[in-house]
């Protein structure tokens, strides 16, 4: 896995600016911003969960697209994993701090979706009968 280099520089800010392509920010904000990080980040909302509790709670996600981004997560300190010293090892999870802020965002992102939900379908529905429209005429012209 490759990691930006931190320079633990007050004055140096680029390693905080998510719109430059080199900044660790960037990395960061890639990380925890996509679907299945959200989908966990809200999964695991202010409970401990095991593996496959979060696995039944997230429909949808592989075991192995679970495990990569629990780690990552668990990487940039957004979750905290556990292992008990049972056998077999009970391993459980649960959002640090830092993904406890992250909650409220993800938390409203997910009441976004629900407002919008009915104008985006619209949307989309609009979007894709001009699309279709549009590549039918290219067809007929192109004949």
């Amino acid at each position: 896995m490759v990691t930006k280099q931190i320079r633990h520089d007050p004055d140096y800010p680029d390693n905080a600016d998510v719109t430059r392509a080199d900044s660790l920010a960037r990395e960061i904000f890639g990380g925890v911003a996509n679907k299945w990080a959200l989908l966990i980040i809200n999964a695991l909302d202010d409970r401990t969960l095991r593996f496959t509790e979060l696995r039944n709670a997230v429909d949808g996600i592989s075991h192995k697209m679970l495990t990569q981004t629990l780690r990552g997560l668990e990487r940039d300190g957004v979750v905290h994993r556990k292992v008990h010293a049972t056998v077999p090892p009970r391993v459980e999870y649960r959002l640090t701090e830092a993904g406890e802020a992250l909650l409220g965002t993800v938390d409203a992102m997910c009441a976004w979706t629900r407002r919008y939900l009915h104008e985006i379908e619209t949307a989309r529905s609009r979007f894709d009968e001009r699309v279709a429209d549009t590549d039918t005429e290219s067809e007929v012209v192109g004949r």
